[in-house]
């Protein structure tokens, strides 16, 4: 795979949330048509197929991987 282009342009940045399914969607601009690799541990990154931009995340869990790191040992 060729170099992925990565947050080039970050003064978009834009999230959601979606409580019901405890996913976080994060897009650099507007969300757009891409492609999606999972990169593992529940996080599919989407960049755009030609230009190989990064222009978003979606990391699946995320208020249970946040509940799990505050938990003290």
């Amino acid at each position: 795979m060729e170099t992925i282009k990565i947050l080039e342009n970050k003064e978009n940045l834009n999230w959601d949330y979606d409580e019901e399914a405890d996913v976080l969607y994060i897009s650099v601009g507007k969300p757009q048509k891409a492609l999606g690799v999972d990169i593992g541990e529940g996080v599919i990154m989407r960049y755009v197929e030609g230009t190989n931009e990064l222009v978003g995340l979606s990391i699946i869990g995320i208020k249970e991987r946040f509940l799990k790191g505050l938990q003290l040992n």
